[in-house]
Order: structure tokens, then sequence, then C-alpha cells
């Protein structure tokens, strides 16, 4: 049995609890909460405000070697933008693959992400497991079925051949698996039918790309004369375990058509806005990510999800600090098929992360402000510890096992020889 206390913790409720008490069980999960409560000798201090795990619904490990490298054309788009990704993705093998991964996974671990959801068509499914347990934190591995455009190396055949792929691999304690259209650009309707089939048939969370750029919806409606998200409906893709990343381009209907399935809405505002997409539509359960991970700090794209909309909309507060909150929580949680996390609750898995209230950018916060002054000015420089099933996986905003910073600057160094 382990025992954390919290200065402040968010429980869920529209404002922080003062000195709460975590109980952990010798199997990682909380056995107790406790508000008002003082801290036992033993306890690890948790500082500042505690949170649940965040989870990173959406990211491209291998992308993070694009950083800086990108952003700076004139007149690009996304499309001239996914060429330079393409050229990245030929020059990669499973080792670089592995590093590269690690490294953007433990960055991520000291931004407070205790989950990641890797949405993965590069096919070296066992680097990436290895690179999650490595940096410490759970991994959903969302294996994308891609049959048609981008690379040759994206590709596996026929539907057929990705589900025999897929189908060999094998969930670890820190592992679960997922299913992904990749797109209704790369994969098309009779198989994207059979995806969903071998999702439903193992009860596996199924993603997709949908509705990323305005290019994307009038080719599916040329060819097929629907939009990307009714094409997914006749596949029978759509429903509770869906994730719809991105969906900066829907229709009325597209939403309609979500919230009928309580489908979840993936937002990654940050590669959102770097590559010129458009504003996504946070109806219904909302989830965030990383994406091309051209920045690593959910506290970003949670509160970016509220900022942008106050730009479409010119109205302030559609979204309130407590459901901002859920989406990099809980909703991250349950999008990746791990309902058993995403709170901190008696029975709930022992992930949660410390953000602290003393640094330059929350100084001076009140306690009953603390849930609005982390979502709205915090970052992650602000993380201090990160627990994982119960173990400090980060500490005084430091990686427990891996240098991060030299990880990543031999990562990717490699990749220019």
């Amino acid at each position: 049995m382990r025992h954390f206390w919290c200065e402040l913790a968010w429980l869920g409720g529209g404002h922080p609890e003062p000195s709460v008490l975590i109980d952990v069980d010798g199997n990682g999960l909380i056995s107790g909460v406790a508000a008002r409560n003082a801290a036992t000798p033993d306890a690890t201090v948790l500082p500042g405000l505690t949170l649940p795990g965040m989870a990173n619904a959406h990211s491209h490990a291998f992308q993070r070697a694009l950083r800086g490298r990108t952003e700076g054309a004139s007149g690009g788009s996304f499309w001239t933008w996914r060429e330079q990704m393409y050229a990245l993705a030929q020059s990669l093998d499973e080792t670089r693959v592995e590093a590269l991964a690690r490294a953007t996974f433990a960055e991520m671990a000291l931004a407070g992400v205790t989950l990641v959801g890797e949405f993965d068509y590069l096919h070296f499914s066992e680097a990436i497991m290895r690179a999650a347990s490595d940096a410490g934190i759970r991994l959903t591995l969302i294996d994308a079925c891609y049959l048609h455009g981008g690379i040759e190396r994206f590709h596996d055949g026929s539907v057929k051949a990705w589900a025999d792929r897929v189908g060999a691999l094998a969930p670890t304690a820190g592992t679960r698996l997922a299913a992904a259209i990749h797109s209704v650009r790369a994969v098309d309707p009779a198989s994207a039918l059979a995806v969903a089939e071998f999702a439903a048939e193992r009860g596996w969370p199924l993603h997709a790309h949908v509705s990323e750029q305005p290019a994307e919806n009038d080719a599916c409606l040329r060819e097929h004369g629907v939009t990307p998200t009714e094409l997914l409906h006749s596949a029978g893709a759509l429903s509770e375990r869906f994730t719809a990343v991105h969906a900066t381009h829907l229709t009325e209907a597209d939403i309609g058509r979500l919230l009928e399935h309580h489908s979840f809405i993936c937002l990654c505002p940050t590669t959102e806005r770097d590559l010129a997409d458009g504003i996504g539509s946070p109806l219904g359960r909302h989830t965030l990510g990383s994406d091309s991970n051209a920045f690593v700090d959910l506290l970003e794209e949670a509160r970016a999800v509220e900022l942008d909309r106050r730009l479409q909309t010119g109205i302030r507060g559609l979204h309130a600090p407590a459901e901002l909150a859920l989406a990099a929580t809980r909703h991250g949680y349950d999008s990746l098929g791990w309902p058993d996390g995403g709170a901190i609750a008696v029975g709930r898995l022992a992930d949660f992360v410390s953000v602290r209230l003393d640094g330059v950018r929350l100084a001076g916060t009140r306690s009953q402000d603390a849930l609005d002054a982390v979502l709205f000015a915090g970052a992650a420089a602000d993380v201090d510890t990160v627990v994982v099933g119960g173990r400090e996986i980060v500490r005084d905003g430091r990686h427990a096992r891996l240098d991060v910073a030299a990880e990543l600057t031999e990562a990717i160094g490699a990749l220019s020889t």
C-alpha cells in the first residue's frame, strides 16, 4: 500500500478539493480517496494541483522529428507538409522508430501524459510497445489499415493482410490494442466495413482521420456522393467506441450522426493550427491529441479548444474548465479503451499528475481558482510529479529513468546520418 497526499486535487467537480489523501494498493489501483485529510507520515506529498493522468488520444510519435523543420514554409499547406512527412517516414527503420518513440513518449510523460494513443501506420508495432514501456507510460496501439495513396511502406496490401498482422499482436500489462481506418482516402468502403467488423468483434476502439481538409470532403463527395462521416456510417464504423480525429470540416448532418452514435471527436488544436486545417467541432465527448507532436502540452491543447472557439464565435466560456479537464483525462482514457482510468476515484488506475502552483506562470493562484488557472495559464513545464500505476515516473519535473533531452537529441540526430 502506498499513500499520496495532495495539496489540492480535482476529483471531477467544478473546483478542487483540499488536502486529499490517495491510497494505492499493490495492484496499482486507487483503494481510497479522502478529502480534507492530514498527510500520513509515510505519504508522498504532491504539491500544487493533482489531476487524473492525462491521455494523449492521438499521436504520430515519429513526426516529432519534423519540429522546427517545416514551419517556415511560405504558402505551404497540409499537402506540402505531407510530402516532408513522407520523406521522413521513408528514412525510418525499426531501431530509429523505437528510439524516436521512446524519447517522444518520455517528453509526453514530462508533460503529464500517462496514456498515449499511438496511431501507427509504420508497422513497427513491437518497437512502439517497447518504447512506451521504457518511457513508463501506458499505450493504446492504434494500428491503422492503409491501402491506397500515401507511400508504399504504409500499405498492408489488403484488408486481410492487415487483419492477419494485427490479429497476431498481443496486449501487455501496459498496452491495449485498437484499430484504425486511416481515412476514407486510404481505405475503400468495403475494406472500411471489414476493419469496423474486426474491431467490433473484439470490442476494440476504432479511430479514423475524418474531414481534416475540404479537399478530402470534396473528393469523397465526387467518388461516393456522401461525406466521409456518412461513408463511415454506411460502413458500420460509427459507435460509442469510434473516434473521429480532427473533424475540422464536418457538416451539421455529420455532427448529428456522430452525436447519434455517442462517438468521440479528438481535437489536436496545435497541429490543426500548424497545418492550417481549421477549427474542430468540440461537441459531445471530445478528447485531445498532440498528433504531429509539433508541441507536446495537453494543457495547451485543452485551452486551445476554448480559445479557438472564442475566435470563431465571439463568445467566451463555451467550455467550462471542468469540461476541458474531462477531455484531457477521463474521455481520453475511455476513447483509448481504458475505462478503468482517467479519474481519481476508488477502483480506478492510480494514474495522476501534480502541477505546481508556485512557478512564474501560476504564482499567486487561489486554491478555489486552481483548476481554471492550470488549464488557462499552466504549461508542461509546471508538471512536478507523474504517477502511473502507483509508481512515480516523473518527480521534481525530471524523468525517473531517462535523460529526455539527450534521448531526443540522439534520436533526431541519428536521422541525418
